[in-house]
This record gives structure tokens, sequence and C-alpha cells, in this order.
């Protein structure tokens, strides 16, 4: 979700207090797909049908990275898995220097400040929303190379929307992909596509296979062509339709979900993707929090709202391979430079 960015990367003393704790169970609630239709068979591919990791033109200067954890190398204590809303990784109108202009990539400044985050956190594998087209990719690839953390796996996953896409970047090769052309929904009487698709994909790693699936439902900006909340609810069934169908076949399937849901826990559309905590097929909702114990992934400036709306969530049959204690919501100060959101670490056994 595009936001005026917050200027000191810090919460509130007051946050806290609207912030409810976080428990592994979330939602007792009754699974809200059971009225969910079925659907077409979906499209198995490779990913080499996807995008390649060629080398792009290199940056002007060089991302610093950001320290982590002690001197963690990539690899180390595990499979570190990151998701991150970079904010428009892409070439858009923007405001520079108080004037409108037409067709501007995304600041280096930010750039820098995201690539070094990343550098510092040395993930294995990297789930990104809002980048653009496949050349926006090669660009990330390459800050992040001169930042020292090359990552050359890469899968872009298309929805209907022309601007934003989802990818996943990866240092291990990326195996079988799924892409759906079967994404579509009602909503208040008109028919719509899932905006960003849902990117689904394997990579195998030494701490054994995980399957990922990512998305970015629908803002909470106002539309004319539906309801808001209503769209991101149909989004929502879009995926748990997804998921019930990939744990009937196979009810060990090591998923890991993950995503900027543009909503809070307690909203329809999360409960729908989280699942029922009775039901075997509902997920695992990590409860991250940052360094000063806060839960809150995105600043919006204009209002001065702190929320969580950026989650990753698992299936049963990755309980115990995350590393609960070391997950977390990464707090450095250049967040405030890089992203309206902030990434956040799993760290898998």
């Amino acid at each position: 979700m595009k936001f005026p960015r917050f200027s000191a990367g810090f919460a509130p003393r007051i946050l806290g207090a609207f912030l409810l704790p976080l428990s592994l169970w979330a939602c007792r609630d009754r699974d809200q797909s059971e009225d969910w239709a079925g659907h077409p068979k979906t499209e198995v591919q490779t990913a080499a049908a996807e995008v390649a990791p060629v080398p792009a033109a290199k940056p002007a200067a060089a991302a610093e990275p950001v320290a982590s954890e002690g001197a963690v190398q990539p690899g180390e204590g595990g499979v570190r898995f990151v998701s991150y809303n970079v904010e428009n990784w892409l070439t858009m109108e923007r405001y520079i220097d108080g004037k409108k202009v037409e067709g501007a990539p995304k600041p280096e400044k930010e750039k820098r400040a995201i690539s070094g985050l990343l550098a510092g956190a040395k993930p294995d594998i990297l789930g990104i929303s809002e980048i653009g087209n496949e050349e926006d990719v090669k660009d990330l690839q390459s800050w992040l190379e001169k930042a020292g953390h090359p990552m050359p796996h890469a899968h872009l996953n298309r929805g209907a929307d022309p601007t934003r896409s989802l990818v996943l970047l990866s240092r291990h090769p990326i195996g079988k992909v799924v892409k759906r052309d079967d994404l579509t929904y009602s909503s208040k009487g008109r028919d719509h596509a899932m905006q960003r698709g849902i990117l689904d994909a394997t990579v195998d790693t030494p701490a054994g296979s995980f399957r990922f699936l990512g998305l970015h439902l629908k803002s909470k900006r106002e539309t004319e062509d539906g309801d808001q909340e209503d769209m991101r609810l149909n989004e929502a069934h879009l995926l748990r339709r997804e998921i019930d169908e990939i744990l009937s076949e196979d009810p060990q399937a090591r998923l890991v979900v993950y995503g900027d849901l543009n909503d809070t826990r307690q909203s329809p559309a999360v409960r729908t993707i989280h699942g029922g905590g009775r039901n075997p097929k509902s997920l695992l909702m990590i409860a991250l929090k940052d360094s000063r114990g806060h839960y809150w992934t995105h600043h919006w400036d204009f209002q001065d709202i702190y929320s969580r709306i950026d989650y990753v969530m698992v299936s049963g049959a990755l309980r115990n391979s995350v590393d609960w204690d070391r997950c977390k919501i990464i707090d450095h100060e250049d967040v405030a430079e890089a992203s309206d959101h902030r990434p956040l670490l799993v760290i898998f056994k």
C-alpha cells in the first residue's frame, strides 16, 4: 500500500496500549471457506519459464549492508526468509522536489536503504511485494549484488494489475511454480480479476523443501470499481481455496504463506486465510515483533496510523521447523528511508 512514509521509523510510546498480545493460534472461528465454489485445474510450469537472472546495469553507488545478528553468513543457522513490501520499486508518477514527474523510477536513496537492509538480514529466500516488471526485478538483483548479497534466482508473478507484481528471489534454485488463470470473483454485482494474483513457487534447500504462497491483497484505498473490503475478502477466499486444495492433496505440505494483506489480524480477510483454529487446514500465524516488542509493520504518515498488515503463516507440517525465538520484524533505523513497510524475518531450522 502506498502512503507517505514515516519519518523516524519508531512507533509512539502509546502504541503498545492499542496492540493486543498475539498468539500462535489466533483464530478460533469456524473455517470461512466452506461456501467457496470449486475451480478449474491449475497450470503447472517450471521456473525455467520465468524471470531469468541475467545481469543488469549496476547502480551508481553500492549499498552498505546493515549489521544483522552477529556475523551471520548466508545459509548459517537455518534457512532465512524475508517478506517485504518495498513500496513501488517501479517506474511511475512521483513528486520530486515538490514537482510531479512522469515515469520516474524509485529514488536511489530508497533503493540503497532497501538493499542495505536486506544484505544485513542475509535472506536465503526473499518474498517481495510492490515491484514492477522484469527490468525492475533485475534492478533489485543488481542492487543486492552490489550490497554483497547476490540472489540470482527469481520467479515473477503478474496478476491483473499492470503496474505492481510479486517476485520471489532465492539463493537456491527455484523448482516447480504454479500459474493460475482462474483467479476471478464477483463483488457487488461486478466481475473482477485478482490484482496481484497468487505467487506459488517451491524452493529446495538444505533444510528441506518449502512451498511459498505470496500475495498482496487489494489496498484500503477506495475505488469506483467496487467495495475495497469486499474485494479483499474475495481475494482471500481465492487464496484459501488454493490452501485447502494443496493440504487436501498433501496434509504434510510445507507451506509458507506470506505478504501484504492490507488488513488487520481480526479482519474477515485475514481470518479467512488463517483458517479456523480447529481446522486441520488452518495455518500457524508467526507473531513477529520488533526489538521493542511492537507488532506494527506499516505506518501511514498522513493519518499517523501504525498497523500490522504484513504476515507470515505456515502449515502445521512446519510447526517444529520454525525457529520461533529468532523470528522478528527488522526495525533498523534505515527502514524509514526504504519503504512505508518493515521487513519480516522468519528463520527455519
